[in-house]
């Protein structure tokens, strides 16, 4: 009896393990899917525009030819960036196959986090910008990057697609600055997408 028991247990142990093990595979991105980005996020203490970077980012996707829409809900404000239950509702009513998280953050803030992977253009330069009230005429000012976090996710998936950061170099003026972010996160993404 426990013989036959055990036995018809096996083919359900099985499946779940199955199921356990496909949530650690990469997912593999679709051509043609829509993406749903949600509400930039920032963590800084820097101030930051962040509807204004939101829709940049999905005109950028867009411009690219890829479906994406901006969601209501915002990025998570936790350091690992995963989805939250409000992004995975909005995401499913809207139909998007994947959700897109950005976070800005101070990297001086969190100095012991793990750190994702860097595409770094630039580093710690002088603000030469007239416009920069601590440059100009009293010489060169030495600012410190930031960096934006992201994380694309196919929807129903733990592990994302695309985990990795963009540091963004310093400027005068942050929100001319974090816009061009947005465009070489908007280029990752597409390029993730089409390597498919």
């Amino acid at each position: 009896m426990d013989r036959t028991r055990s036995l018809l247990l096996l083919p359900a142990f099985a499946l779940a393990h199955l199921a356990l093990w496909s949530q650690d595979l990469t997912p593999q991105p679709k051509p043609g899917a829509m993406i749903c980005v949600a509400t930039v996020a920032n963590t800084s203490a820097r101030s930051a525009l962040l509807d204004r970077l939101t829709e940049r980012l999905a005109k950028d996707l867009r411009d690219d030819k890829i479906k994406a829409m901006t969601m209501d809900s915002s990025t998570t404000m936790d350091h690992k960036l995963q989805p939250t239950l409000e992004n995975g509702e909005e995401a499913k009513s809207k139909e998007c196959d994947y959700i897109l998280l950005t976070q800005i953050a101070d990297p001086k803030a969190r100095p012991f986090d793990p750190q994702s992977p860097q595409i770094s253009i630039g580093g710690k330069v002088p603000s030469a910008d007239a416009s920069d009230p601590m440059g100009g005429s009293s010489g060169p000012v030495y600012r410190d990057n930031l960096q934006v976090n992201f994380a694309l996710f196919l929807m129903g998936r733990l592990k994302p697609v695309l985990d990795t950061v963009i540091l963004a170099q310093p400027s005068g003026n942050l929100s001319d600055n974090l816009l061009s972010a947005m465009d070489r996160e908007s280029n990752r993404v597409s390029h993730e997408l089409r390597k498919k």
